[in-house]
């Protein structure tokens, strides 16, 4: 292989999986083909199977770069060493919150979407979706967490539980916000999410969150 081909290899390859993420994104994994995936790239089907070895294997491509740009926007608010867990939660959801307003009706989770459409016929999907969804989950469950120990809480809690239910949260949102065609269900069922964190610590908890929400 030419040292050519070796390095335009990687954007090769990354053509064809964003290119994949735009046709999965719009008609779901069933109703993109292989030969839609290199019209869209303007690659030939040798070059996208140069590099995936089959459909799924492409799915599973894209569904991790989805994965990994989400996550790139979440570390925008839980990033960083220190700080109070709980303005980690509430910055969060301001990510989630601004995502909904950004994209409306059209905003759509690719874990969630492909996960929805083949964890029943496809394992290798369903492991792959379930480890993405957890590593969301982990992150937010280690936040929670530290607010717990940070703070005092009303009542005792488990954060995973509550991690999955904040995760369950967004993506129903999306989902039943497209069926009854109002995306502002998505807002609203997060401004519930954030009422409901709130309530789990005590009113001196929230208000030293909040003067450091404002003071930031």
């Amino acid at each position: 292989m030419s040292t050519k081909r070796r390095r335009d290899a990687p954007e090769t390859r990354r053509q064809l999986v964003e290119a994949a993420v735009r046709l999965m994104m719009r008609q779901g994994y069933s109703a993109t083909t292989v030969d839609q995936v290199c019209a869209e790239a303007s690659l030939t089907k040798g070059s996208f199977f140069h590099h995936f070895e089959s459909k799924e294997a492409m799915g599973l491509a894209a569904m991790g770069a989805f994965a990994e740009m989400g996550m790139a926007l979440y570390a925008e608010a839980w990033g960083g060493q220190g700080g109070d867990p709980l303005v980690k939660l509430h910055r969060l959801l301001d990510v989630m919150t601004d995502l909904a307003r950004q994209h409306g009706e059209m905003l759509t989770c690719m874990v969630g979407m492909l996960s929805q459409e083949l964890a029943l016929s496809n394992a290798t999907v369903r492991e792959a979706g379930d480890g993405h969804m957890r590593a969301w989950v982990d992150v937010a469950a280690g936040l929670l967490a530290d607010a717990k120990r940070v703070h005092s809480p009303r009542a005792s809690f488990d954060p995973e539980a509550v991690a999955w239910m904040l995760y369950s949260t967004w993506q129903g949102s999306m989902l039943v916000g497209k069926t009854r065609q109002r995306p502002e269900m998505v807002i609203e069922n997060l401004r519930q999410m954030r009422l409901f964190i709130d309530g789990l610590f005590a009113p001196r908890a929230l208000k030293v969150k909040s003067t450091k929400s404002a003071r930031a």
